[in-house]
């Protein structure tokens, strides 16, 4: 069973990447002789063309974080594997990687700048500003949430702690390799990855390590505080596009290894989840719309639309590589989320990494990953800690990614009037407020977390009208593969923030309760601006083909 889900899932997406991928790039016009804006405004920090492979690597580990991997394994062991199952497959393919793709595209045609440029083009000013400080809100919200999550693996972890220091150091060589010494890429990655890889293995048994990188979490915390300032202002071919370019070999290699693992061993772990457990989980967790938001990154998340549309338009170097960095990277995210679903499977339920400490989607994938690592003969016990690795690295990539990306947010908002070192200040700061203040003993970043989902789906719902209006009014061609998607998503969200709604309006979750009411107002909001904006367009195009046939009579 394990073996076919896999199989199924690998060549559905080949498929839908060649023929529905192909589409798409027709239907924009894909041309590699259009200078794209990272060759038109180059200048050397933001905008700088990138060679595909290292800017897939680099969006494929932005967007990815821990979503792919926790969604899944939460959504499934709510309500089997079947429906999370059929959702990754379809929204990734008809949802998820149409709206990747449309938001790089968009954002190539118009300087790099974010979706909230295509809002304020196509729909109006009032709706990019809406946009746009919506989007800053929900960057600051990842950036407080990766902060604290990061700075808890490394203190719990001195391995994986070790390891990911060692890998920044890298990029920062990998990138004056490259970029400064013209030593070709292969031959760059054969050099480094050998380094991240061995510093995996001795940081679980070198006693320098386990004594060394053992610090408590708020030296970590001010540590990552320091390092993504540092990150989102200096040049992206340093850090940025190093740094996740080496990154998605771990993950390439994660993929790699359960393939391999189920294509040879999934016969030898029977399936223990069940495929349906019913449309109500308990609580206000209902198959609809809270599937669809749980597994988010598996099968669309907003976060994608603002990095897209943020750093990877920035840096394409040519039109066409938005199939494969867009809807490719989405696919490939996809398959990542079926490989998670399936360690679930495996196992029955989510694990506990010990006794007396609470179920953990992170742990269940890394057990899960350590089954398919034992098959080569290596210890189960590196291997979890490989799979380990594989979610906080991502997780640290979201997380200065996210403070880059609320940097391009907020100097938009402000025309500009903001340079990056006083956005870049003003979003850290932001963030950390979220992280230090508490309300009680739980702090504010924990207590509006749970509106974050459906923030994050919002933003995708968002997007999508904001491509969807692009293609009607620039394109002036039909809509419906972007349209469709676009009312699914906002509907879908503006019903999972009613049931917050309703559960938070009293006591000390309000502020939760009052937040999802301002979003679903925002929601609806944006939607009406959109449809007059395009009505507009309508009214005006019949308007044409009247006078045309008056002046032809």
């Amino acid at each position: 069973m394990i073996l076919v889900l896999f199989l199924v899932a690998a060549v559905l997406f080949g498929v839908a990447y060649k023929l529905y991928g192909g589409w798409q790039e027709k239907l924009y016009g894909l041309d590699n002789h259009n200078k794209t804006p990272a060759q038109e405004l180059y200048d050397g920090v933001d905008y700088v063309p990138a060679h595909p492979v290292i800017l897939l690597g680099h969006h494929f580990s932005s967007i990815a974080g821990a979503g792919p991997i926790v969604g899944p394994i939460a959504a499934g062991s709510m309500f089997g594997w079947l429906p999370a199952y059929l959702w990754i497959l379809i929204g990734s393919i008809f949802i998820g990687g149409v709206h990747d793709m449309g938001a790089i595209v968009g954002s190539i045609r118009h300087k790099g700048l974010s979706v909230g440029e295509l809002i304020n083009r196509y729909i109006g000013k009032r709706g990019k500003m809406l946009f746009n400080a919506f989007a800053w809100f929900a960057l600051i919200l990842v950036v407080a949430a990766f902060l604290q999550l990061a700075a808890t693996s490394f203190a719990g972890d001195p391995a994986v702690a070790f390891t990911a220091v060692l890998y920044i150091v890298v990029a920062i060589v990998f990138g004056i390799l490259v970029y400064r010494l013209n030593v070709p890429l292969l031959w760059a990655t054969i050099i480094v990855l050998p380094l991240v890889v061995g510093g995996i293995f001795w940081g679980n048994y070198s006693e320098w390590v386990q004594s060394n990188f053992v610090l408590n979490l708020n030296t970590w915390q001010w540590i990552l505080i320091v390092y993504i300032f540092v990150a989102s202002v200096l040049p992206v071919w340093l850090l940025l596009q190093p740094r996740d370019y080496i990154s998605s070999w771990f993950l390439y290699f994660a993929v790699f290894i359960a393939a391999i693992g189920i294509l040879f061993g999934g016969s030898k772990y029977p399936v223990k989840l069940e495929s349906f457990k019913g449309w109500y989980a308990g609580g206000d967790n209902y198959l609809w719309p809270i599937l669809f938001i749980t597994i988010a990154c598996g099968a669309i998340s907003g976060f994608h639309s603002l990095v897209g549309s943020g750093t990877t338009a920035k840096q394409l170097r040519y039109e066409k590589d938005a199939k494969l960095i867009g809807y490719g990277g989405m696919l490939l995210e996809g398959l990542v989320a079926v490989i998670a679903l399936i360690t679930v499977m495996m196992a029955g339920k989510i694990l506990s990494p010990a006794e007396g400490l609470p179920a953990n989607p992170q742990y269940t994938f890394g057990v899960g990953f350590a089954k398919f690592w034992s098959l080569f003969g290596l210890p189960e016990k590196v291997g979890i800690s490989f799979g380990m690795f594989a979610i906080n690295t991502f997780i640290l990539t979201s997380l200065d990614t996210a403070t880059r990306l609320g940097r391009y947010q907020l100097q938009e908002l402000t025309s500009g009037k903001l340079d990056k070192y006083s956005s870049t200040l003003i979003t850290v700061l932001a963030a950390l407020l979220l992280v230090f203040m508490k309300s009680g003993q739980t702090p504010v970043w924990r207590l509006i977390w749970p509106v974050f989902g459906s923030a994050n789906q919002l933003t995708a719902g968002l997007a999508l009208l904001g491509i969807t209006a692009y293609v009607m009014k620039a394109l002036k061609k039909r809509a419906w593969f972007t349209g469709l998607p676009m009312a699914f998503m906002i509907v879908t969200t503006i019903f999972a923030l009613m049931l917050l709604v309703k559960a938070n309006l009293k006591g000390a979750t309000l502020p939760l309760g009052i937040i999802s009411i301002i979003l679903i107002v925002l929601a609806i909001w944006l939607v009406i601006e959109g449809y007059l904006a395009l009505a507009r367009r309508g009214t005006k195009e019949e308007s044409k083909a009247q006078t045309g046939t008056q002046s032809r009579s």
